[in-house]
């Protein structure tokens, strides 16, 4: 299997919203399997998708067997806590940081003998433009993603030249984690503004690019923003 060309396996954790599933609906509509790990089963009608019910904010979770090849690893849950550093608990690093980290070290720990039997597999994870570009409230968030991005970086020159694996790095996306933020007119334009391209991401587009980025054989250890431009344009 090569990237995405042909039928292929992909697992998908955080399949049931948001860019996960945008992500899984595109591998269906491509003609992939697709395996979906969360937990709750997303509104989907297809021979080719199977679901998991797995909590991955739990620090002890239980993950399915395979013996196939797996072609690709998308691990989508995360996390949005913008509160000031005053008002944040040490459990709330904790929390954070299993979700976003520790959820996907278990993954990949799980599945890395599949990932081994594929031809030219990857992996893509999501960090934020907050673990480069210091946010006001963003502190544990922008610490479990800083984290993601050094966990990309390790682990693809540890898995070099089998697994590529790199990671994505957006800005405010327009799915149900981030509505709190933009359920306003006013709060979506403030948050338009922000941007150097006066506009905010879109699900379908973070993963239409996460798609690319796993077909992409010559790329690995890449932390990619997709920011509208946020992190590198004043």
């Amino acid at each position: 299997m090569n990237g995405l060309v042909g039928m292929g396996i992909y697992l998908v954790a955080g399949s049931s919203s948001g860019i996960g599933l945008s992500i899984t609906k595109n591998l269906l509509n491509q003609g992939h399997q697709v395996i979906g790990l969360n937990r709750t089963m997303p509104d989907l009608n297809s021979d080719l998708f199977s679901f998991y019910e797995v909590d991955f904010s739990s620090q002890e979770i239980n993950l399915p067997n395979f013996e196939q090849p797996i072609d690709g690893l998308f691990y989508c849950p995360g996390s949005i806590q913008l509160r000031p550093f005053k008002n944040l608990k040490t459990e709330d690093f904790i929390n954070d940081f299993v979700l976003n980290v520790v959820g996907a070290t278990m993954l990949i720990k799980k599945y890395l003998p599949q990932l081994q039997l594929a031809n030219q597999p990857g992996i893509v994870l999501f960090s934020s433009v907050a673990a480069q570009t210091g946010m006001s409230f963003h502190s544990s968030i922008a610490t479990s993603k800083a984290a993601i991005e050094g966990l990309t970086k390790s682990l693809a020159a540890e898995f070099a030249p089998k697994i590529r694996v790199n990671a994505i790095a957006p800005s405010l996306t327009q799915t149900p984690l981030s509505e709190k933020f933009i359920n306003t007119p006013e709060k979506l334009t403030a948050s338009k503004e922000r941007h150097p391209l006066k506009n905010i991401g879109t699900a379908d587009e973070l993963a239409s690019f996460a798609i690319q980025i796993m077909h992409n054989n010559w790329m690995t250890g890449q932390i990619i923003g997709m920011d509208g431009g946020l992190s590198s344009i004043r």
